[in-house]
């Protein structure tokens, strides 16, 4: 249990600390000025979980196999395509706005999706990957997961108090903006690391 212990608190500092200012903080911050908390942490959880979970398998046992630098040119480009169609913005009928507000599962698929690819390849999947090289796999899973969702937690929580003070005009073009940057952060990593 102590080795479970040390995996748990180590891998959830690391990943807390790391998400810090990270990219999929302010993609947090900019899904929560535009959807409700609850799915967007949701969202934020099964991605994390997930990516995390294909880390911790990586880094205990398969070593780095995964070329993150074509995953990560990948999503640059995605978000670029995602920063693109918010500001071309989409245009709801009376009907789909009800549906809208009447559920979350496009809030979440979208959370998910994007989260998905952004921390393919990201500073978190791989201090994860490191991680688990050292410590076992469960604890480092838990803890980075769980380390990750509560700094999202924060953005989530900033991004709400923003999102109710801000026009939503506003709001479309810096969360637009936000993923252009994202999306260039992305390619210009997967550049370097070709490079």
């Amino acid at each position: 249990m102590e080795g479970f212990f040390a995996a748990l608190v180590v891998s959830f500092g690391v990943i807390f600390v790391a998400e810090l200012g990270d990219k999929s903080q302010l993609m947090a911050l900019t899904f929560a000025t535009r959807f409700k908390p609850i799915p967007v942490l949701i969202g934020i959880t099964v991605a994390t979980a997930v990516v995390h979970l294909a880390s911790v398998a990586i880094g205990a046992g398969l070593g780095a196999v995964l070329p993150t630098e074509w995953i990560s040119l990948v999503a640059g480009v995605a978000f670029l395509g995602f920063g693109a169609w918010t500001l071309r913005g989409d245009k709801l009928t009376e009907e789909e706005k009800r549906k809208a507000e009447k559920t979350n599962k496009t809030a979440l698929v979208a959370v998910s999706v994007a989260f998905f690819l952004a921390e393919l390849g990201d500073k978190t999947m791989l201090a994860t990957i490191t991680l688990a090289t050292k410590y076992g796999w469960f604890g480092v899973w838990l803890g980075s997961t769980i380390g990750m969702v509560a700094a999202d937690a924060l953005a989530i929580l900033v991004g709400r108090m923003l999102g109710r003070r801000l026009p939503e005009k506003t709001i479309k073009y810096g969360a637009a903006i936000l993923f252009a940057i994202s999306g260039l952060w992305l390619i210009l990593e997967a550049v370097n690391e070709l490079t």
